[in-house]
């Protein structure tokens, strides 16, 4: 048997049951696939599974997600994180509607020009909405083909060779969406990071890596130095009880969110009387780590030019907020 005969019958059997999948072909429903994607980007499956489910129920079709004001889109993405991939969902979904009558197209070369679809989702679409043979390469399937070939030399050197690689296997399988699928599964679940089940892979006699014991040294990947960030994060209350928030501008980190007003270089927005307290939020973005010292103050008025708005904590609800936020406000308020 070749490998990807082994590893169709092997995801016949032990393949996850997921609610954005379909087995034996292509799932149906290219949108679906897409929300799927464009969540499980720098998140995990456990976590995206009822964010998937409520995003559906809200809107169910993309015509519905191009429809709704980008607000409800934040809202409802509130947790997930990564928020700019909420804006270009929702920015995607309104191109799909006025130049494509709100269907995906099956060309992967025009699914790359829309906005947030990438090489990977793009193929990623392309297999599980059309069933068509393009490889879905995630670092799962990294690992999985590395130690497969036995390379031993850092992955960024060597993408060309793994792409070709997934790309050979990927035309000769039956089926594209489930030897894609297959392929995920493997790597998620029995060929880990660290001590994979090599004794229950399906493939472990076609495993160079496994024949010569260092499958624990294959993928070769350099990891980048996380820098450390400390600031200030400010809750500032009028006299009515209400507490001052603004909205992030429309690009970069955390992207048209509502927040209270915070900072890296720990500055104070305006002059009054400052209470620093000893309550900390931690905070692990993708590139660093962020710690924000909750700072105090009661104003009557905001200084001219001050940004930002008055709203009762009981209002919080209707604004989305970051992971970061919610955080801040579950300990600023308490």
């Amino acid at each position: 048997m070749t490998v990807t005969e082994k590893l169709a019958k092997w995801y016949e059997k032990n393949g996850r049951d997921l609610p954005w999948r379909v087995k034996g072909g292509a799932h149906g429903d290219p949108y679906q696939v897409w929300i799927s994607e464009i969540m499980l980007q720098q998140t995990t499956v456990k976590t995206v599974v009822p964010y998937f489910d409520r995003f559906l129920k809200r809107f169910p079709t993309v015509r519905d997600l191009a429809a709704a004001p980008v607000d409800d889109v934040l809202l409802l993405w509130q947790g997930l994180g990564y928020y700019t991939r909420a804006r270009k969902l929702h920015e995607c979904a309104r191109i799909l509607v006025e130049k494509y009558d709100g269907r995906f197209p099956s060309d992967r070369e025009k699914l790359r020009k829309l906005p947030g679809i990438g090489p990977y989702t793009s193929a990623a679409i392309a297999a599980f909405g059309f069933n068509l043979p393009e490889a879905v390469v995630d670092g799962n399937v990294i690992r999985v083909l590395t130690r497969l070939k036995g390379w031993k030399e850092p992955v960024t050197s060597i993408m060309n060779q793994i792409n070709s690689f997934a790309d050979e296997l990927t035309k000769t399988s039956a089926c594209p969406a489930d030897h894609a699928s297959a392929m995920m599964d493997l790597g998620s679940g029995v060929c880990t990071p660290k001590s994979p089940l090599c004794a229950f892979c399906p493939l472990n006699k076609d495993c160079i890596a496994y024949a010569e014991g260092v499958t624990e040294k294959i993928p070769n990947i350099t990891k980048l130095k996380r820098e450390i960030k400390e600031g200030f994060v400010f809750r500032i209350e009028n006299e009515k009880g209400e507490i001052l928030l603004r909205k992030r501008t429309e690009k970069g980190l955390l992207s048209g969110l509502t927040e209270l007003p915070w900072n890296t270089d720990k500055s104070f927005p305006f002059k009054t009387d400052w209470h620093i307290t000893k309550k900390t939020v931690r905070h692990v973005f993708t590139h660093f780590d962020l710690t924000l010292t909750i700072v105090n103050a009661t104003v009557t008025d905001l200084p001219e030019g001050s940004d930002g708005f008055f709203v009762p904590p009981e209002r919080f609800d209707d604004y989305p907020f970051s992971t970061l936020m919610q955080k801040v406000i579950k300990k600023a308020l308490k």
